[in-house]
């Protein structure tokens, strides 16, 4: 008998299974199926756990929240630090709180303090807790902007950043340790409550917080209403832990009206409005822009399900709502802070920039400018987040800015995650700046284009299904490798000639080992590619640059091309 079909008839032979869960198993016909949920464990990667919620080895359940838990719970205990406790906290999501309740089960259990939310938080105020309450780590319960049917488990090391790569390895060993995830106990959250093994977040936490976001401002009191009339900005969480924090952190600025898109102010872990939760999709900008053009909004905030990304529409010159892409959001913000710390007189000589190897050059330009040097990590926050980290021990430079181009920011070091809360509270003190000026964040971007370049950058994806999906991913990354540059030179239609390819499988330009590989091109261009971390999806980062915006577009079109030809 298959291994997956082993562990189907372990888990519905399980007396304690619970029982929804064993009706799930029941109701399966399709030994197709059967694989899918069991021919593995589901990875736990450098970003933890995500995937389906469901009956099985290779879903999201509370049997493999108890096995990854457990697994942390022996790492702590190698590390001899299980004593200053875990902080944990969960999103809207279909189970999080559950989820949340049954790590901290396991935990308090073993003997290791728990601090729990009591209530949904975002994910940048549960990095903020780990540093603030002297915790071991965290933990956080949310798939970020995926669908309503999966769920996730991220871990936080001590200083309120994503596990590295090592902690990753090594908590995984423990988990693999485990024989049996249905024996492994855990404390109900009444007994955890009265032995004080189990303790709920304080409020002090989050007053903490805001007072650090409200020091991020660069915008004096004074300069914020030189207009007259208020900046009218449309918020929506997309049915997120953002609606409290992000209207909070606002509200504290001047001259701003704020409106709530009503239908998605509130928890739903299914995302009834939304096909998908995502600030970077403009299909979920639908309402925003209804209450928007009711409201004559200026712009439009969006925040993914744990408030960890920030999206931004504003009005392009013709009145249009249109959506800025994160390379445009992140090369706004960093002007902004780079031009107003220096006419500030606080712009520190040591600064540093961070963005990951994806992520647009125009980030780059733009700290030149200001004698501000870039530096790059492997695409992940958790990695701009330890490079912050490294910085702050080591004392050598002033950390200003780090973004991604999936719409991560972060402005203030006391988070070491991408935070849309801080990053809500400078894009809207940015929008008073230019809106003084009597300028839109449209034509702000246009004039960083005329200044520095038109960059422009486009993202494809390409999933593979089937429990074999994550298999096929890797043989054309392989194939990416083998074929020689000749050939695509030979194949290719475009008139750009490929310069160099950087694989980063063994290490290259100081990063770690990573299954990536880009293609220079002689122009400047670049085509990236890389297996997403927690999914069988292989991403395809087109990146090009020119003096005109007609030219730059001409040469995505070219990338596009040749990106297509790679794949086919």
């Amino acid at each position: 008998m298959r291994t997956d079909q082993l562990q189907y008839q372990r888990w519905l032979n399980e007396e304690s299974l619970d029982p929804t869960l064993k009706e799930e198993l029941r109701q399966i016909t399709e030994d197709s199926e059967i694989a899918e949920r069991f021919h593995r464990y589901l990875d736990f990667g450098t970003a933890g756990l995500r995937g389906l919620i469901g009956a099985g080895t290779n879903r999201m359940n509370i049997y493999t929240i108890r096995r990854a838990t457990a697994g942390l719970a022996g790492y702590l205990k190698k590390q001899n630090i299980e004593q200053k406790g875990i902080v944990i906290a969960y999103d809207t999501r279909n189970k999080s709180r559950l989820f949340a309740q049954e790590a901290a089960g396991v935990l308090s259990y073993l003997g290791i303090p728990v601090y729990l939310f009591a209530e949904v938080c975002p994910t940048p105020i549960l990095s903020f807790a780990v540093r603030y309450l002297h915790a071991a780590g965290g933990i956080v319960i949310t798939a970020s902007h995926n669908p309503p049917q999966y769920n996730g488990f991220k871990v936080y090391n001590k200083d309120g950043a994503q596990i590295p790569d090592q902690a990753a390895r090594a908590i995984l060993e423990e988990i693999s340790r485990i024989p049996n995830e249905f024996t492994i106990p855990v404390l109900p959250l009444e007994d955890g409550q009265k032995s004080r093994r189990i303790r709920f977040v304080g409020v002090d936490v989050y007053q903490a917080y805001y007072q650090n976001v409200y020091a991020l401002s660069l915008l004096p009191v004074r300069e914020r209403g030189k207009s007259g009339q208020a900046l009218s900005i449309v918020y929506t969480p997309l049915h997120g832990t953002g609606t409290p924090h992000v209207c909070r952190v606002l509200q504290q600025l001047d001259n701003i009206a704020l409106h709530l898109v009503a239908e998605q102010s509130n928890p739903d872990p299914f995302f009834s409005t939304l096909s998908t939760p995502n600030p970077e999709d403009p299909a979920a900008y639908s309402l925003a822009i209804r209450t928007a053009e009711t409201s004559g909004a200026d712009i439009i905030f969006a925040t993914d399900p744990d408030a960890d990304r920030l999206g931004i529409m504003g009005r392009n010159d013709q009145g249009e709502y249109v959506l800025f892409n994160g390379n445009q959001i992140g090369a706004l913000l960093l002007s902004y802070v780079l031009e107003r710390k220096n006419q500030l007189g606080v712009l520190p000589q040591n600064g540093v920039m961070l963005k990951t190897i994806v992520t647009s050059d125009l980030g780059r330009a733009i700290a030149a400018a200001y004698g501000i040097e870039t530096c790059e990590t492997l695409t992940g926050f958790k990695y701009i987040a330890e490079k912050v980290a490294q910085l702050g021990a080591r004392g050598s430079h002033s950390f200003l800015f780090g973004y991604e181009e999936s719409c991560g920011y972060l402005i203030g070091d006391f988070v070491l995650d991408k935070d849309a809360v801080q990053t809500a509270y400078l894009a809207a003190e940015m929008a008073l700046y230019f809106h003084a000026k009597g300028q839109t964040l449209y034509q702000a971007l246009q004039e960083i284009y005329q200044t520095y370049g038109y960059y422009r950058e486009e993202q494809l994806s390409v999933m593979f299904q089937g429990s074999d999906g994550a298999e096929q991913m890797n043989q054309l990354m392989s194939c990416l490798r083998q074929q020689a540059v000749e050939e695509y030179q030979a194949a290719r239609t475009s008139g750009i000639a490929i310069k160099s390819i950087k694989d980063y499988a063994n290490g290259l330009d100081g990063q770690p080992p990573a299954n990536v590989l880009t293609y220079m091109l002689a122009d400047g261009s670049a085509i990236t590619f890389r297996p997403s971390g927690t999914e069988p999806k292989l991403k395809v980062y087109l990146r090009t640059t020119d003096r005109t915006q007609q030219a730059a577009e001409a040469k995505l079109l070219q990338l596009q091309a040749i990106a297509n030809g790679m794949l086919s």
